[in-house]
C-alpha cells in the first residue's frame, strides 16, 4: 500500500460515497484507507497475542493441583508473561479464541472491502486498474475475458471467517458450567481453519497490489465538474450565507446544468447569478479540481502537503 501510494500520491480519480461521484481524491489517498484498516488489525493481532499469553498449567482438571509447583516459574520457563489466577477460569477460558478470530474476521473483512472496490475497478466500466495476469483468470468460455478470481476468492473467503468466528461464539454461548465442557474441543477447527485460510490470502493480496497497474487516464476522465458542488456550496459559506442554504441553492445549479445539458463549470456567469446574487468572477477558480484537492489541507486531507505527511506518518507505523 505504501508503495502504491507514494508512486502515485497525486493522481486523481473521483471519490465515491454510495457508490456515486462525490468528491475528487488521489490514488494515493484511496490505497492509504486499507493501510489504516491494517493497520489497526495489526494492532487487533496483538491484543490477542497478548491474552494468548497467560498459563493455564497447573490448574488441573479445575480446582487446581496438589502439588506444589511454582506456576509463576513454570509460566516464564515456557514464555508465557503471565498465570490465569483462577484455575475454573483456565480450563474453561477460550477468549484468548475468540480475540484472535475477532481480529481475524475484521482483517477478512477489510480485504473483502478492498476486493470488491478492485473488482469494480477493473471491470471494463470503469477500467481504473487492470489486474497483473498471475493474479487473475481467463475465461472457461470466453476468449476476451480476465477474471479477478483472486479477489474474488478473497472476498468469499471473508464469509468463511466471519462464520468461524461466530460458530465459535454460538459454541461458548451455552455452556452449563464454570469447567470445562467437551463442547470446548470445538475450538480448535474454527480456530486452525481461520489462520489457514489467511496464510493463503495474504500473500496473494500483498502480491495483488505490488503488481497492480492503475490507469490516470481513465481515472481523470470521470473526474466531471459536479464532482466540485461540495466547493461551490463552502465557497458561499465563506461569503456569508449558512451552509443549510448554500446546499440548497448548489441543488438548484446542478439541476440548471442538467436542463441545459451543461456541467456547472461552463454555465454562464448570468445564470449563476440569477440564483444568487454571490456568485461573481472569483467563482471560476472554485471550480477547478487540482485546487479542490489541494483546499483539503487540514490531517488527513486531499492536498499533496496533507497527503505527503500521511504517507510519512504511515511509514513511520511500518518502522
Amino acid at each position: 500500500f505504501i508503495e502504491s501510494a507514494e508512486e502515485h500520491l497525486t493522481v486523481m480519480m473521483p471519490g465515491y460515497t454510495h457508490l456515486q461521484h462525490a468528491q475528487p481524491i488521489t490514488w494515493g489517498h484511496f490505497i492509504l484507507t486499507y493501510f489504516w484498516m491494517l493497520e489497526r488489525d495489526i494492532t487487533r493481532l496483538q491484543g490477542a497475542m497478548d491474552m494468548a499469553s497467560a498459563s493455564p498449567l497447573g490448574s488441573a482438571a479445575l480446582a487446581g493441583t496438589g502439588f506444589p509447583i511454582d506456576r509463576e516459574a513454570l509460566a516464564a520457563d515456557l514464555g508465557f508473561k503471565s498465570v490465569i489466577p483462577n484455575s475454573l477460569d483456565a480450563v474453561s477460558d477460550r477468549d484468548f479464541a475468540s480475540d484472535f478470530l475477532y481480529a481475524s474476521t475484521l482483517l477478512g473483512l477489510h480485504l473483502s472491502r478492498l476486493s470488491e472496490q478492485l473488482i469494480i475497478y477493473s471491470s471494463a466500466e470503469f477500467a481504473f486498474v487492470r489486474l497483473d495476469d498471475a493474479y487473475s483468470t481467463g475465461s472457461s468460455l470466453m476468449p476476451q475475458k480476465k477474471n479477478p478470481d483472486t479477489l474474488e476468492l478473497t472476498r468469499g473467503k471473508a464469509g468463511r471467517l466471519l462464520g468461524n468466528f461466530v460458530g465459535l461464539l454460538t459454541i461458548f454461548k451455552g455452556l452449563p458450567s464454570s469447567g470445562y465442557d467437551k463442547d470446548l474441543q470445538e475450538d480448535k477447527e474454527p480456530l486452525f481453519d481461520t489462520y489457514d485460510n489467511l496464510m493463503l490470502i495474504l500473500p496473494v493480496m500483498a502480491g495483488v497490489i505490488r503488481t497492480i497497474n492503475i490507469n490516470p487516464k481513465k481515472m481523470a476522465a470521470q473526474l466531471e465538474a459536479s464532482l466540485l458542488a461540495t466547493d461551490l456550496a463552502d465557497y458561499l459559506v465563506k461569503k456569508g450565507m449558512p451552509f443549510r442554504e448554500a446546499h440548497g441553492v448548489v441543488g438548484r445549479v446542478v439541476r440548471l446544468g442538467e436542463v441545459k445539458q451543461m456541467p456547472i463549470d461552463a454555465l454562464p456567469m448570468n445564470d449563476l447569478q440569477t440564483i444568487s446574487d454571490l456568485f461573481t468572477a472569483d467563482v471560476r477558480e472554485i471550480l477547478d479540481m487540482s485546487t479542490a484537492t489541494e483546499r483539503r489541507s487540514a490531517i488527513g486531507g486531499t492536498s499533496k502537503a496533507a497527503l505527503e505527511a500521511q504517507l510519512a506518518q504511515a511509514k513511520a507505523k511500518l518502522a
